[in-house]
């Protein structure tokens, strides 16, 4: 099934099911007003959010209305937790071959992974907020996915039965902000602001034979500015699956519903696809060319990133944002 959470005036939004075809919704007030009541008790409320999606995909849904992403908030508009990975360990290296810097052995086998902001997600169609261009205002094309309950020491296997839902994030970094914060040891704070998902969460169920090995099999789809720039694959070059990712946090402690891990920048070794970040075009730029070309967003810059099934249609909606200084 397909959830969204509509504008409302609200912190957490107004819950809504989704049609597959991304074209009506119908409210889920009845069954669940937000999806982190939905999450506390998944088993329960599920299987009653997903009658109403096939009441609503039939037609027989009683009142339903028009979708517009543009009324959407987050699909979880804030959250307990925000963790999220560096599964392209390709990424990880081109980054650090463009500073000339040795690539340790453990980042193939134990994943990079930061906590960020889970207080203040942003909508799809929602603008970003930068006060200075000289930050380095730069976009991350990610898969990301929203759990339930996982407890400590939990498998990979354990770890993946607790995704309950699949999304989009645009995990915008100000990457000249990012040297000065990574030189005092402790991490990503200011350089990472309010993160963008998808318009529409999705159950896993909904990607058919594209979820499998735990990660999402179709490329992700990026616009700069109206030229596409990247179509990577999502499930080529991910080193750590979904599963991985989770337990990864659960080695210490538990995870609880409500917390979104995201994939980190979708990056394939076959450079014909893209980029689905500035700066990876800007290191592969470094260790051809000696120098960075390409420049980061400017205000009044766009990103739409976007994902298709095999017939074409959109499957999570778009993130279509601009940059704006207010």
């Amino acid at each position: 099934m397909k959830l969204a959470t509509l504008k409302d005036g609200s912190r957490d939004g107004q819950l809504v099911v989704v049609s597959r075809d991304l074209k009506t919704a119908h409210f889920a007030t009845n069954i669940a007003s937000t999806l982190q009541t939905a999450l506390d008790d998944w088993t329960f409320y599920s299987p009653q959010l997903q009658d109403l999606y096939e009441a609503l995909n039939a037609g027989r849904a009683r009142h339903p209305f028009p979708f517009a992403p543009k009324d959407c908030m987050a699909p979880l508009p804030r959250a307990y937790q925000w963790a999220d990975g560096s599964a392209y360990v390709n990424h990880v290296e081109l980054v650090r071959r463009a500073r000339g810097a040795e690539m340790p052995p453990e980042f193939w086998t134990d994943p990079l992974m930061y906590q960020g902001g889970s207080d203040d997600f942003i909508g799809a169609q929602d603008d970003i907020v930068c006060p200075n261009e000289a930050w380095g205002i730069d976009f991350e094309a990610e898969v990301a996915v929203i759990t339930g309950d996982v407890r400590l020491g939990a498998t990979p296997e354990q770890a993946a039965d607790a995704i309950r839902l699949v999304m989009l994030a645009n995990d915008v970094s100000l990457r000249n902000l990012i040297p000065a914060e990574l030189g005092k040891g402790f991490g990503f704070f200011q350089s990472k602001p309010a993160t963008a998902f998808s318009p529409v969460a999705i159950t896993p169920d909904e990607l058919g034979e594209a979820w499998r090995e735990r990660k999402v099999h179709r490329p992700m789809i990026v616009h700069w500015n109206s030229k596409k720039v990247g179509a990577p694959e999502c499930g080529t070059d991910m080193v750590f699956d979904f599963g991985q990712l989770i337990a990864h946090i659960c080695k210490t402690r538990n995870v609880r519903a409500g917390s979104i891990v995201g994939s980190g920048t979708i990056s394939n070794v076959d450079r014909s696809k893209g980029y689905a970040c500035i700066a990876e075009q800007r290191m592969i730029e470094t260790i051809e060319g000696g120098k960075p070309v390409t420049a980061f967003m400017k205000f009044g810059d766009a990103v739409r990133i976007e994902m298709f099934d095999a017939q074409g249609q959109s499957i999570f909606g778009a993130i279509d944002q601009a940059v704006s200084q207010r």
